[in-house]
């Protein structure tokens, strides 16, 4: 399996932006239906070998009970669930974003230039998502069963699994779609800075509702009066004098509010 998995692992830490999305996060979906992808890979090639050496040749993949005999009851199901997930998931993403019902910010490049992998299982502010946890948790133990069951006696070919199993992640997968579907079209702070008193809000989903209202910034429940950058649609406006050097932001805007962001000021680099 490394020979697979070692190498597909380093051209991702590479190049991420096979399994990151249009917004440039990576995507959960995406991940895991690349994952099982290799795991199938693995098993396939890995009992090839082991027929055409220790099998006895091609005659050891006939009959009913062969070691290829799960392939289209388990193990294509498992594998569809993801790839319906990554399929459908792109296609509502898009329409949303498209129709303006859902924010899709770019996200703020990380220090190393990589992508963390905590947004598998986080929404774009950067919180925890019991949604795409439950999928990613759930997929995870059921790789683990099929690759252990599997390692246990590889002359029976591909483990032979219950047949309810692709409900470990056809279960999931579903969920995961659904809450594409369902999510409010919540504002997204992606970052906030502050220079010379003035605070900048980036992020997405700040437009205005049918009715003019702009949307409200609040720092640490202190509303600030903002106006939204025409080039970049951030908003910007100053700083409350009361502000302590870390506080809490929040964006209302049509009547939804976004996942509070944490700023901390950077630690100023020691003199020399």
């Amino acid at each position: 399996m490394a020979a697979l998995a070692v190498p597909t692992a380093l051209r991702l830490r590479r190049a991420p932006g096979f399994v990151t999305g249009r917004d440039g996060r990576l995507s959960t979906s995406t991940t895991l239906a690349l994952a099982w992808t290799v795991i199938l890979l693995w098993l396939l090639l890995t009992i090839l070998g082991y027929g055409l050496t220790a099998g006895g040749g091609a005659g050891w993949f006939r009959g009913e009970h062969g070691p290829l005999s799960s392939l289209t009851t388990v193990y294509l199901p498992l594998l569809g669930g993801p790839y319906v997930a990554l399929i459908a998931a792109k296609a509502v993403v898009g329409m949303r974003v498209e129709s303006g019902t859902m924010a899709k910010p770019a996200p703020k490049p990380s220090a190393t230039g990589r992508r963390p992998l905590r947004e598998l299982i986080a929404n774009d502010s950067g919180r925890t998502d019991l949604v795409d946890l439950q999928y990613v948790a759930l997929s995870a133990v059921t790789m683990l069963y099929v690759v252990l069951f599997f390692l246990s006696d590889v002359g029976a070919g591909l483990p032979d699994l219950p047949g309810e199993i692709w409900a470990l992640t056809g279960a999931p997968a579903g969920a995961y779609l659904v809450n594409k579907m369902a999510v409010r079209p919540n504002p997204v702070i992606t970052h906030v800075t502050v220079a010379d008193g003035i605070l900048t809000v980036e992020g997405g989903g700040f437009a205005p509702d049918p009715a003019g209202t702009p949307a409200r910034v609040t720092v640490d429940d202190t509303v600030v009066p903002t106006a939204p950058d025409p080039l970049t649609g951030a908003l910007t406006g100053p700083l409350p004098t009361g502000a302590g050097p870390a506080f809490t932001v929040v964006v209302t805007a049509r009547g939804l509010r976004s996942d509070p962001y944490a700023y901390t000021p950077a630690p100023v680099p020691a003199s020399a």
